[in-house]
């Protein structure tokens, strides 16, 4: 398979032990051990044979003794996801570079360690240093940096490509002028794009305008979407791009408690009104609309499926512990994104079923 981002062809006999990237596009790294798991290992044991370790959490030794540990499904390739960023992480004691010496000295067979550095690195850290060295028939370095214009255009076209589409010029512009050179952000509105444009092969201008909208929409969408499928992971990316972005956090809050009352507010309209379903969604998501065809579909089933999901209680109390929140924002040196970060958690457990009601008011 040719690897866009490594601007080469990546195959079972050109993988390297070690992939180190550094800098502050992660998506690109991301999107890698996406092409390493296709062309890697089987889709049946995927989720079994790629590991994730966080240095918050993990030490290189875990790390070290997993890999060189047989995988659970004996699948013949095993991909371990390194997860660090900026601060203390950067060090390496003597014990830790010892360990790691050792086992790039040696590395297992058909083993594959991806390390994610978010942020910027110090190049004379030790951290850096070694991963750096190491020789490149072991490793790999590459910076991720923001791609800008030409290569953000090529980055999308290869995208629209591998869909079988093709986007106008003006199209992409636009849509950098709506999303910036963000390519998670970028990615979510391409997958937008396809399924709204439908069997058409070529993506314009108006298609852009259509389904893009303006900023705040995007905001809107991302918060929609990540409550709607209660992933945490991505709720937590949603709320750290956010807040990254400089947004208010009084702006999130509203869009979350917006999700909401929508929801609580449409099974009213079923219970107390002769109003067929389309009504409502076209009042309460009037962006959405059916000539979006399959987009439309999916996007109208998820709703009223959480919409007979939640009882009238459980939103009632949902909407009273976000006003609650907003209180302690107003009143209290709380961080918010912790105040969000809290009540996301529980959200997404009540979602997964660890709770079978919303917890009692307190």
């Amino acid at each position: 398979m040719y690897s866009f981002f490594l601007n080469k062809t990546v195959s079972e006999d050109t993988v390297v032990p070690c992939y180190f990237f550094y800098g502050e596009e992660t998506f690109l790294a991301h999107q890698f051990v996406s092409e390493l798991k296709e062309i890697l290992i089987s889709e049946d044991v995927q989720e079994y044979n790629v590991e994730r370790f966080s240095l918050d959490e993990n030490s290189w030794a875990e790390v070290v003794d997993l890999a060189r540990t047989i995988p659970f499904f004996l699948s013949p390739w095993r991909i371990i996801v390194v997860e660090a960023s900026q601060g203390k992480k950067e060090s390496l004691s003597t014990t830790e570079q010892k360990i790691l010496g050792d086992y790039f000295t040696s590395p297992s067979s058909r083993t594959v360690i991806v390390i994610v550095f978010s942020g910027k690195i110090r190049k004379n850290s030790p951290f850096f240093k070694f991963f750096s060295s190491l020789p490149s028939s072991v490793a790999l370095s590459k910076e991720l940096r923001p791609l800008k214009q030409r290569a953000l255009y090529a980055w999308m076209d290869k995208k629209f490509s591998s869909q079988g589409k093709t986007a106008a010029p003006e199209a992409m512009k636009r849509l950098e002028e709506f999303t910036g050179n963000d390519l998670r952000r970028i990615n979510s509105e391409l997958e937008k794009l396809i399924t709204y444009v439908g069997e058409k092969n070529v993506i314009e201008l108006d298609d852009v305008n259509q389904i893009s909208g303006r900023v705040k929409t995007y905001y809107e969408w991302e918060i929609s979407d990540s409550l709607s499928k209660a992933d945490f992971d991505q709720c937590l990316v949603v709320l750290d791009n956010l807040f990254k972005e400089g947004t208010k956090p009084e702006y999130i809050l509203g869009s979350v408690v917006r999700f909401f009352r929508d929801i609580f507010q449409a099974k009213l309209l079923i219970k107390e009104k002769d109003i067929d379903k389309k009504a409502i969604f076209r009042e309460l998501r009037p962006h959405i609309q059916e000539k979006f065809g399959n987009f439309y579909t999916t996007k109208f089933k998820e709703f009223f499926s959480l919409v007979e999901r939640f009882s009238s209680k459980d939103l009632s109390r949902m909407l009273a512990e976000l006003e609650k929140i907003d209180l302690r924002m107003k009143t209290s040196s709380l961080n918010p994104k912790t105040l969000l970060e809290s009540f996301l958690s529980e959200y997404c457990c009540f979602r997964e079923k660890k709770r079978v009601t919303w917890r009692e008011e307190s």
